[in-house]
């Protein structure tokens, strides 16, 4: 992130670009430990948890059991995670966040 900052900062000097006029986007991305049955469950609830309102990215890794989601600039991730669980569950009762 530092060299993300020094980068950006080199291009405004030498832009002469305000630095109010340049967005760097922070996307959060957290990975979960997850319990799901079959590799069909796994992309039934990747595709459903995709759809969930604050979820920008998100893939389920059947083999190593793992849920990566990147959340929207601002979002809730408890509640984001809450509703990402629901639907989840709905298609697969037995899916678990661990």
């Amino acid at each position: 992130m530092q060299l993300c900052k020094q980068v950006a900062s080199r291009i405004l000097q030498l832009c002469s670009i305000k630095s109010n006029k340049l967005k760097i986007e922070k996307t959060m991305s957290k990975t979960f430990k997850i319990e799901v049955d079959c590799a069909n469950c796994a992309n039934l609830v990747e595709d459903a948890a995709k759809k969930v309102t604050g979820v920008k990215e998100l893939s389920i890794s059947f083999m190593a059991q793992k849920m990566k989601v990147s959340f929207d600039e601002g979002a809730d991730q408890e509640s984001v995670m809450a509703e990402v669980l629901k639907v989840a569950q709905k298609g697969e009762p037995d899916f678990e966040i661990l």
